[in-house]
């Protein structure tokens, strides 16, 4: 069985900044590709960032310029570092990898942290 467990949540003022983690661990074969995604009350989910295992990233709009995602393969962690953050940041940010396990490959997420960005 896979989890991946977020932490680094919280309340912020704007322009302040976070650092989300998150670790996956269980049966894990290998992870490919991990990422950050968020949703706000009312909203789609939306994806933030994500990286491959060779470290190439993918920003969405939102987090261009403001968010840096980086990987520790060999921990199987995936951060989010996030400045500058605005109120309109404020949501719950769920980690996401592509995990393949002894039943094949999947998408994995985690409980979701919860971003406050608020004065």
């Amino acid at each position: 069985q896979v989890q991946l467990v977020e932490s680094g949540g919280g309340l912020v003022q704007p322009g302040g900044s976070l650092r989300l983690s998150c670790v996956a661990s269980g049966s894990i074969f290998s992870t490919g590709n991990m990422g950050w995604f968020r949703q706000a009350p009312g909203k789609e989910r939306e994806l933030v960032a994500s990286i491959t295992t060779s470290g190439s990233a993918y920003y969405g709009d939102s987090a261009k310029g403001r968010f840096t995602i980086s990987r520790d393969n060999a921990k199987n962690t995936v951060s989010l570092q996030m400045n500058s953050l605005k109120p309109e940041d404020t949501a719950v940010y769920l980690c996401w990898a592509y995990i393949t396990t002894s039943m094949g490959q999947k998408n994995y997420w985690g409980q979701g942290t919860q971003v406050t960005v608020s004065s």
